[in-house]
């Protein structure tokens, strides 16, 4: 076996962007922690694997692509095998093309095609933005292939140890009331509420990884939460996977690596619905406001920087005491790596949901003139219901690039969504490996995949507009998943 790293960083110095992640815009401010890629190179003498961990909202297809296209002069490299994946956080840049979620129009454009007489105002971005579009979207591709070559030309003869371990990051988001709606962020105070949409995951696989001479050069960890403490913030912000490193560094020394993926989390964040905590400052977002407010001994604001302290705190705890469990070292292990292009159903409208939409677009716009951005967040479940009335007349299927990846008797499957906790939950629990590392946001930017119960308790993340595919994609990504599983693993894992 031979393995490699490398780390560079994701944004210039100096670089203003528009950050990512909330529907109304927000220019960074100051740097709280830098924005990097990490590459991870695992080989075998027949295989290899080439995994990244990118401090993004998300990966598009768009930048997978341009990323290997800067790879095509390295004959060496197979970059077919290279996955990206991001950590989703809200606190970075806004680069071109970084959505795939199928859409006939963009939001803004599909009101405006509804209501031409209305003009747009664009006015909130800020002239102080040095870092944007195609420049941005090529400047971080040419990083994330560098760091890929870097990390392949420094691989050397390793090895690797399972690792496990467990901290309450990840919580479910969706909470359900008396009349089976759901809502994101709701409201758990009031006599309506009645539980909680999903459980959550506090499992954290670990891989530790190791040169000739035993001596730990990097770590891989997957945590079921995106990593979106800070995600109302206008600043440039790694969230708490920035901390990890941080924390990991000044106890195992400064030359460690950590690959930081996040696990099946779509209706999962880093806040407690239950033991609700305000944010220490106000934030721009009408679903966290909530009729009751109490005050709770709990977690500090898992809005602001303490609460991100906290978490780190937790994951990198929890990392160090796993490592001391490690009592061996894999030197020779089979490694296969899978590549697959599965099409999957686009999720549909029907005539009457189109109708609602257009009604209710019309209704709220009524006697306006001008719209921006506001109005956009506002109706974007209405125009993304209209968006894909008018794609699925012209499309049924669409393809998605998912990894399936063989180390001894660990398996990384992949996918490009926010998948819900559920459908990583039933992956997990037959797969064949005795260690499975699910990561989501990878090799695309689909959006959320939510449940069926999700669907029909509504609210974003589980909106058509919220993403291309619904359950049934949901359940045929688990049956395929498991089927390439049991390709790589014809016996069980004892």
């Amino acid at each position: 076996m031979k393995f490699g790293w490398s780390e560079k960083m994701l944004l210039p110095e100096g670089a203003i962007v528009n950050l990512s992640g909330q529907f109304y815009e927000r220019v960074s401010g100051t740097v709280e922690s830098p924005l990097t890629v990490t590459a991870f190179v695992a080989e075998g003498e027949y295989d290899a694997m080439i995994l990244c961990s990118c401090d993004l909202v998300g990966v598009s297809r768009a930048l997978l692509e341009t990323v290997r296209k800067y790879l095509r002069n390295r004959n060496d490299i197979p970059a077919e095998k290279v996955i990206l994946s991001a950590i989703h956080t809200h606190t970075g840049p806004d680069y071109a093309r970084r959505s795939d979620s199928q859409t006939a129009l963009s939001f803004k454009d599909a009101l405006l095609q509804l209501l031409p007489e209305l003009s747009y105002n664009d006015a909130i971005s800020s002239d102080s933005v040095n870092f944007s579009g195609e420049t941005a979207h090529n400047y971080i591709a040419k990083q994330i292939a560098a760091a890929v070559m870097e990390a392949w030309d420094n691989r050397a003869v390793g090895g690797y140890a399972n690792g496990f371990g467990r901290a309450a990051v990840g919580l479910c988001r969706r909470a359900v009331y008396d009349d089976g709606s759901a809502k994101m962020w709701g409201d758990t105070g009031i006599a309506n509420f009645a539980e909680l949409e999903s459980g959550n995951d506090s499992g954290i696989e670990l891989l530790f990884v190791y040169d000739a001479k035993e001596k730990l050069t990097g770590i891989v960890a997957t945590v079921a939460c995106p990593a979106q403490v800070l995600e109302h913030r206008s600043v440039i912000s790694s969230d708490y996977w920035g901390k990890v490193k941080e924390n990991l560094r000044k106890k195992l020394g400064e030359d460690i690596f950590v690959l930081g993926l996040c696990a099946p989390a779509g209706d999962q964040c880093p806040r407690d619905l239950i033991r609700w905590v305000e944010p220490e400052t106000p934030v721009d977002d009408p679903n966290i406001r909530h009729e009751t407010n109490r005050f709770r001994y709990a977690d500090p604001s898992m809005f602001d920087l303490a609460g991100c302290i906290r978490v780190a705190r937790r994951i990198s705890t929890e990392i160090i005491f796993a490592l001391e469990d490690v009592n061996q070292i894999h030197w020779d292990s089979r490694l296969s790596h899978s590549v697959k292009n599965l099409p999957l159903p686009l999720r549909r409208v029907t005539l009457a949901q189109r109708d609602k939409a257009i009604a209710a677009i019309c209704e709220q716009l009524k006697g306006k003139t001008v719209v921006n951005y506001e109005d956009t967040a506002q109706l974007h479940v209405h125009t993304g219901t209209i968006n894909r009335y008018q794609l699925q007349q012209e499309l049924d299927m669409i393809e998605i690039e998912v990894h399936t990846v063989r180390l001894g008797d660990i398996v990384f499957c992949t996918n490009p969504f926010e998948l819900f906790l559920n459908y990583g939950n039933l992956i997990r629990a037959r797969s064949r490996a005795a260690q499975t590392f699910l990561v989501q946001l990878t090799c695309g930017n689909f959006g959320y995949l939510p449940t069926k119960r999700a669907e029909e308790g509504s609210h974003y993340s589980a909106y058509v507009s919220s993403g291309s595919f619904g359950h049934a994609a949901g359940e045929i990504l688990v049956r395929e998943s498991l089927q390439e599983i049991r390709r790589l693993f014809p016996e069980e894992v004892c």
